[in-house]
């Protein structure tokens, strides 16, 4: 027998790679042909080749995300967790090898059992409405550039404001991009049902936000718009998902998804909206439009310092997509008033941030102020995520920051009556010529940004690049450089940077020094802090707090206590020179929040730069997770008592 296995965690580090050895092993101990294929962080590895997939007996994933199951039609198909794959690797080959796997059709059955996490329940309402808007932007894109690219060029000014002659080529153009902008709400409702129920709710899903965009159904002269769409798609899902799940005789499995679940869920969608739902959701929505539309004054500036405020707080994230999607949605219902300080607001962050590390040097560290250059740059082309890397050295100086300065130029850009014909923002938006008043875009652009780098003057500590002490033999031996002032020159030590190295095996980054076989810390946070003591003996770390900070917010994360006594605390951090990594054993055990409840005794830390080009601490991540899964190597290392037993251990993990 031969079999196939898939393993996937979240953060596709840690646990992708214990169930991917797990497994292996289990397979090896039974006499059993596997081949794993992990899809981690550092990407997929050890990939499924079409020969692999037509001589598989069968195929085992465990995984706590979402695998493309579409390569194995025809093959028995076990789904389960990521945490089955290093618990019971055994159970499910067993499982397979008892015939007790139902061939995964496609869309009908053979789904298995799916182990769902806690965490991706509780997103699962976002994560269906982002996968819907994420197909819908580049629809609102494509007709938003289109038709401005035509009035810009080919419009003509009268009385009611430019205009595009009938018989020109440019209202061709313009048409192309009206036809772009019918698909916005059919393709959001699509891909909402399409993340609920897989294929099979994409055409209910389509025709429901179809029917939800034009009142002509329901006898309303407006239509639903965006709002009638996300509940189109989230009906059309969860139907499609109810009917999936009927039992149904064999000799109709195969006709389930492509004819009885489609169907039947398209009737139910579409003739509870053209019944039921569409009017008054029409009369909500034409309400809300209006209202908008309306806003004059006080209520408008409020309006804009609300998105702005949003845009700016997670830099991305979901409060972020959530007013992007409201900007989005009105530019399909013709008010461009609100995709413009949205726009603006989108830039002001990277543009604000790198503008400050121009102008205010001694707040930042060298390291920052490099990526400075780069922020500013992706502010330019609306990359609000070029905020993220200073936002996340130190939040509550610059997520204030950055939220104020977005404010600013939001309201500057609604008082201006900018407005925004692409659901995108930043300068390149106004350089193609898709936004209204441009002059005043970037007057609210630079009043943003400028406001934001203040605000960094104001909130943040100037950054002094440390002179290590105690700094390892390499340390010592690196080179000084003259810092010339108008009354002296003296020479001063400073660390000299790591050239990148790949890392073959863990003592290429591990020494004596950073091995403690008794730690004498008794908590979690007391450990990381001995650790973390290590590191800055060693001369690794410019800031002890800084680079605690990076473990700590890992660990909210979600634990890195890994199970089978096993943590594993990890951090990418400014503050780290180089990668190393610091062991510690604590025969008693600490309570790290072990997935299997454990305490942690075997502890290893990553510190990594933060502005490494490689992947080390994945690398280093997979390469102990795949070690650690012995459960002799483990045994042996709780037993050792000096360093120098530890080190010769440790010199195998590669």
């Amino acid at each position: 027998m031969k079999l196939l296995a898939i393993t996937s965690c979240p953060n596709g580090i840690a646990h992708t790679y214990m169930a991917a050895e797990n497994l292996q092993k289990a397979a090896d101990k039974l006499g059993i042909a596997m081949k794993v294929e992990t899809q981690g962080s550092i990407g997929v590895e050890n990939e499924f080749t079409e020969e692999d997939i037509r001589q598989a007996d069968g195929i085992i994933i465990a995984a706590d995300k979402t695998v493309d199951k579409s390569r194995f039609v025809g093959k028995k198909l076990l789904v389960a967790g990521v945490q089955e794959g290093i618990r019971n690797p055994e159970a499910l080959i067993q499982q397979m090898i008892r015939g007790e796997v139902p061939v995964y059709q496609g869309q009908g059955n053979g789904e298995g059992t799916q182990v769902k996490t806690g965490a991706k329940q509780q997103n699962a309402f976002y994560r269906h409405l982002m996968s819907g808007v994420g197909y819908m932007i580049p629809f609102i894109v494509v007709g938003g550039l289109l038709i401005a690219i035509a009035l810009s060029i080919g419009g003509v000014p009268t009385p009611g404001g430019l205009q595009i002659p009938e018989d020109s080529f440019w209202k061709t153009i313009e048409k192309l991009g009206a036809a772009s902008f019918t698909f916005m709400v059919p393709v959001l409702a699509g891909f909402i049902a399409f993340s609920i129920a897989d294929r099979p709710g994409l055409a209910p899903g389509i025709i429901g936000g179809y029917i939800a965009a034009n009142g002509s159904f329901y006898g309303s002269e407006a239509g639903a718009g965006f709002i009638g769409g996300i509940i189109a798609g989230f009906l059309a899902g969860y139907v499609a998902l109810w009917i999936k799940k009927w039992k149904v005789p064999k000799a109709i499995n195969p006709i389930m998804p492509i004819i009885i679940i489609p169907v039947l869920s398209s009737l139910i969608v579409g003739l509870a909206f053209i019944y039921l739902l569409g009017g008054p959701i029409a009369q909500v929505f034409e309400s809300l439009t209006n209202w908008l539309a309306g806003m004059q004054g006080a209520s408008s500036i409020l309006l804009a310092l609300i998105l702005g405020a949003m845009i700016s707080f997670d830099m991305g994230g979901p409060v972020n997509k959530v007013a992007f999607m409201f900007g989005s949605a009105m530019i399909a219902e013709g008010n461009y008033q609100i995709m413009g300080p949205i726009a603006v607001a989108i830039c002001v962050p990277p543009i604000g941030l790198g503008l400050a590390t121009f102008l205010f040097k001694r707040k930042f560290h060298n390291a920052e102020r490099e990526s400075g250059k780069a922020a500013f740059t992706m502010g330019l082309f609306g990359i609000t995520e070029g905020a993220i890397p200073f936002a996340s050295q130190d939040p509550l100086r610059v997520i204030p920051s950055i939220m104020v300065g977005s404010m600013v130029g939001s309201v500057v850009a609604m008082l201006g009556g900018v407005g925004d014909r692409v659901a995108h923002g930043g300068p390149i938006v106004a350089v193609l010529g898709a936004v209204d008043n441009v002059l005043m875009f970037f007057v609210a652009v630079i009043a943003g940004s400028i406001v934001t780098a203040l605000m960094i003057k104001l909130l943040k500590k100037e950054q002094i690049e440390p002179q290590l002490a105690g700094a390892s033999a390499v340390d010592e031996a690196a080179p000084t450089i003259e810092t010339t002032r108008a009354d002296h020159v003296r020479p001063i030590s400073v660390p000299a940077a790591e050239p990148h190295h790949e890392v073959r095996k863990l003592t290429d980054i591990i020494s004596l020094d950073l091995i403690e076989p008794s730690l004498s810390a008794s908590t979690r946070d007391e450990v990381i802090d001995e650790m973390i003591a290590k590191l800055k003996a060693e001369g690794v770390l410019t800031s002890a707090d800084e680079f605690k900070q990076a473990i700590l917010k890992r660990e909210q994360e979600s634990s890195t206590g890994i199970g089978m006594n096993v943590a594993v605390p990890h951090g990418k951090s400014a503050a780290v020179l180089k990668p190393r990594v610091v062991f510690g054993i604590k025969p008693e055990g600490v309570d790290w929040n072990s997935s299997d409840g454990t305490p942690a005794k075997l502890i290893f830390m990553i510190a990594v730069p933060a502005e490494n080009k490689g992947n080390e601490h994945l690398k280093i991540l997979q390469m102990l997770s795949r070690k650690l899964m012995d459960d002799a190597f483990r045994e042996q290392l709780l037993q050792v008592t000096t360093k120098q037993e530890a080190y010769q251990l440790l010199d195998q993990i590669q």
